[in-house]
């Protein structure tokens, strides 16, 4: 099985991350955040991964700090979670429509983090959401997770189908490419013999 649990305490957020990439989507979320968990259910239904996310930030300021460090947390947990990498896909991608929305996300196990995040959404909030705080959540994520992520909504009108059909890409992407391929064996998918 390939689970792990992290927890990180700062001054501004405690949260712990239980994760199981060979789940089947349950997801047990629980940010002070509706509308992250919302989105964190996307990539466990979508990416049949388990996730127990619970956390406690300062959300008297703003959502700013738990969204961020959901993020690094999450990666932190992919990555322990994923291992040596031997004999997975390394690769992913989907395109998720929601309506009149439809997002790309392609993703590369490279262990290098890179980020390339093209949305415009049409307007700042979903509810009290901030939708910029997506931005420093695969920030977080990639820069812990160690991978390169694509992101790009092609279009959209209602900015929660715009949100909602990256998360489920982003999800469908990441059960791709943590995928065991058969022919792959033992090996690690890359010429450098690292990732």
């Amino acid at each position: 099985m390939r689970t792990a649990q992290v927890t990180r305490n700062t001054l501004e957020t405690q949260i712990t991350v239980g994760l199981n990439l060979d789940g089947t989507g349950i997801a047990k979320l629980a940010t002070g955040v509706p509308f992250l968990d919302h989105m964190l259910d996307q990539i466990a239904r979508h990416g049949l991964i388990d996730l127990d996310i619970q956390a406690k930030g300062d959300l008297h300021i703003d959502a700013h700090h738990t969204v961020e460090d959901t993020g690094i947390t999450l990666g932190q947990a992919f990555a322990q979670a994923l291992g040596d990498k031997k004999g997975i896909r390394r690769y992913g991608h989907a395109y998720v429509p929601l309506d009149e929305a439809l997002s790309r996300v392609v993703i590369d196990l490279s262990g290098r983090p890179g980020l390339e995040y093209h949305v415009d959404y049409t307007r700042a909030r979903i509810g009290e959401f901030d939708v910029d705080l997506f931005l420093e959540f695969f920030r977080g994520f990639i820069n812990h997770a160690g991978v390169t992520l694509h992101i790009d909504n092609l279009r959209g009108i209602n900015a929660h189908h715009q949100a909602e059909t990256i998360f489920k890409a982003f999800g469908r992407a990441l059960r791709m490419a943590v995928e065991p391929d058969a022919r792959m064996g033992d090996v690690l998918p890359s010429t450098k013999g690292a990732l």
